[in-house]
Order: structure tokens, then C-alpha cells, then sequence
């Protein structure tokens, strides 16, 4: 996929390992620099950054230790924007994680506006949350469930009400656009998924988004890859 999309950065979230556990296939891959920040716990979470041109500087974490060691937020400056790839903390059943999100939720938007006052900022991940009902397929059955829950779609609507861009919706209108399904049920075969995964970018940089996607062919995980071109 990397190769094909001929992207000139690449990312992915919840790696799972460390880079000492990865072929040298996939920490040298040719034409890109790699930037990894697994979590302290072996096998969970963490997220990487795959780039063609070199960062003027590359930030671990947002200066948290709650959120830092489960190496969740690495952001890439580059001379007119910056980079974060995120992996936003999953609620869990019965929300039992909800009151860990929302502290990382409200840390996120400080961050964000905090790097907006120098320059542009865009950021991309998995956010583990549907905003609207149109994002995910039974929204009927999920509304006291993680990743659709008040409190999770309220943070959203605070970031959207601030002037952030969700980037996809800027372009896609229609319904049954979705960026991760279930294993169970053979749920991708029927579309029956959620759209968690977003490119946001700071109200200033609405006009530097030409154009977003959701790449829904690509299999080998239960996410899909999405896309922005970002001029």
C-alpha cells in the first residue's frame, strides 16, 4: 500500500511492537525516514511515522505521562505545517475508560490549538469515535456504547465548533463511508463498519485540503487506509 500510494508521508497507528521486533524490511524502508513511538507496554498501542522529506524536528508525546507512556500522539514539524498521528484511547466496554479519553480528548484540543498559533497543523488517525450518525451503520444500537457515546461525539462537536475541519466531510456527503468494521459477523463484507479514522487540519488550512478518501479496497486489517491531499 505504501509504495502504491506513492504518499510522501505515511502513518499508522496502534503498532503493537517495539522496533527491535520488526524485520529491516519494514524499519528501512527505501526513500522513506521512519520515526517509531511504541508504548512502555509491549503489545499495545503506540504509532509511527513513515516520511520522504526530513522534519525540521519530531516531538514524542504531548508532555503528559498519563498519555505519553502509551506512546499515543507523534507529531513531525515540517517548515509550514505540522504532523500528528494519533491513536486515541479506546472507551472500552461499559465506557470504563471513558474518564481517560475525555482528559486525553481535552489535552489533544490544547495541543492542537497550541502548535495552530505558529502554523498550520494537521492531524490524522484513529480517533475511535463516530461523530455523526451518518458515520457509522446502527447508530440506533450504539449510542451508550464506546466510540458513540455523548460524551465522545460532544468532544467532536467542540473541536468542529472551534473551526477545525474534518477534511473528508469537506468533499463526501454520502452515507456508508466507513474506515473500520468488525471482524465478527463478516462485517466488512456487508458494510456494516464506522468511520473513526479522520484527517483534521486547523481552520486556517481549510483551503490547503484538495482532496480526501477513504480507501476501502485495501484490505488486511479491520481499518482501511485514508488519504488527504494536502498542498
Amino acid at each position: 500500500m505504501l509504495h502504491e500510494a506513492d504518499a510522501d508521508i505515511f502513518a499508522v497507528q496502534e503498532i503493537k511492537a517495539m522496533p527491535d521486533q520488526l524485520p529491516d524490511e519494514v524499519k528501512n524502508i527505501p526513500g522513506y525516514m521512519a520515526y517509531w513511538y511504541p508504548a512502555q507496554k509491549k503489545g499495545y498501542s503506540g504509532t509511527a511515522v513513515f516520511t520522504r522529506k526530513e522534519p525540521k524536528d519530531v516531538m514524542y508525546g504531548m508532555g503528559k505521562e498519563e498519555f505519553d507512556r502509551e506512546g499515543r500522539v507523534l507529531t513531525l514539524e515540517f517548515d509550514d505545517f505540522y504532523f500528528i498521528t494519533a491513536y486515541f484511547p479506546n472507551a472500552q466496554h461499559g465506557l470504563k475508560r471513558l474518564q481517560y479519553k475525555i482528559d486525553f480528548n481535552r489535552e489533544m484540543l490544547c495541543y492542537m490549538d497550541m502548535l495552530a498559533r505558529k502554523k498550520s497543523v494537521v492531524l490524522c488517525g484513529d480517533l475511535n469515535v463516530a461523530h455523526k450518525e451518518i458515520d457509522l451503520a446502527n447508530p440506533q444500537a450504539n449510542g451508550k456504547n464506546p466510540g458513540f457515546s455523548p460524551e465522545e461525539r460532544a468532544w467532536m462537536d467542540e473541536v468542529i465548533g472551534a473551526g477545525y475541519v474534518d477534511t473528508f466531510r469537506l468533499f463526501h456527503q454520502e452515507p456508508e463511508q466507513y474506515t473500520w468494521w468488525s471482524y465478527r459477523f463478516h462485517a466488512r463484507v456487508k458494510n456494516i463498519g464506522w468511520r473513526i479514522d479522520y484527517f483534521v487540519v486547523d481552520p486556517a488550512s481549510r483551503d490547503r485540503v484538495r482532496s480526501a478518501a477513504i480507501h476501502d479496497d485495501v484490505l488486511g486489517s479491520d481499518h482501511c487506509p485514508i488519504s488527504i491531499e494536502f498542498t
